[in-house]
């Protein structure tokens, strides 16, 4: 039985408050997005899904290098947000989940555009023809059509995020207790004296916490997949 100390704790904490708000930051840019490059097309569409992919080829330092640029206390966003709400993003775990966030954005937008479209836009047609408004046509049709799809984003998404390290440790630094998640505490744990010993704990319990995340995935995948067949 692996029992974790309370530092390994508050890097588990934190690893999942950050995965999650990574995932609802996310959620409804990526459904838009997602929908807009699957039924949509334009001259430039490939640009707009290169900037989209970006975050994904890019090394996470330079994603946090970028974020720390433009969200640090000099910054042109960091700036206004820190005068006008008082807010820092700089050295905050509200900062890990941000990074986290782009980070695993491309990952979210590439299953729900798969998802979105394998509907069959006939159906939507069809509900359009009964009265239906597009709004309507789009939580009640597309959306539950694709519920797999956006499922499998999340799932994506927040398994990325746990494992988040370098765009993290740009914005957020290393700070116990506040933003050092998993891969910090991994990290710092193995520059330590003996660190290598002391840090399988937290390795099995991140192999551990993705495998629970995909391993939940699929079974929602499935569920669905019955009640779509009963």
């Amino acid at each position: 039985m692996i029992i974790l100390n309370e530092e390994e704790w508050t890097a588990l904490r934190l690893s999942v408050q950050v995965g999650l708000c990574a995932v609802l930051i996310s959620l409804v840019p990526a459904i838009a997005i997602g929908y807009f490059l699957a039924r949509r097309s334009f001259p430039g569409k490939w640009l707009v899904q290169a900037m989209v992919d970006l975050p994904l080829v890019l090394p996470p330092v330079v994603t946090g290098y970028l974020l720390l640029v433009l969200l640090g206390p000099r910054g042109p966003v960091g700036s206004l947000l820190s005068s006008w709400f008082g807010w820092q993003v700089v050295f905050t775990w509200q900062g890990a989940a941000l990074a986290s966030a782009i980070v695993s954005f491309p990952l979210m937008v590439r299953a729900m555009r798969l998802a979105f479209q394998g509907v069959d836009s006939r159906l939507e047609l069809a509900a359009r023809t009964l009265g239906a408004g597009r709004f309507d046509t789009f939580c009640t049709v597309t959306i539950p059509l694709s519920i797999r799809g956006l499922i499998a984003g999340c799932v994506l998404a927040f398994a990325r995020s746990l494992g988040e390290f370098g765009a993290t440790i740009m914005i957020a630094g290393n700070i116990e207790g506040e933003t050092r998640t998993i891969p910090l505490a991994i990290f710092s744990m193995v520059n330590r004296p003996d660190g290598i010993e002391q840090s399988w704990r937290l390795v099995v319990v991140s192999i551990a916490l993705a495998c629970v995340a995909l391993a939940a995935g699929e079974l929602i995948e499935r569920r669905q997949m019955q009640r779509e067949l009963a």
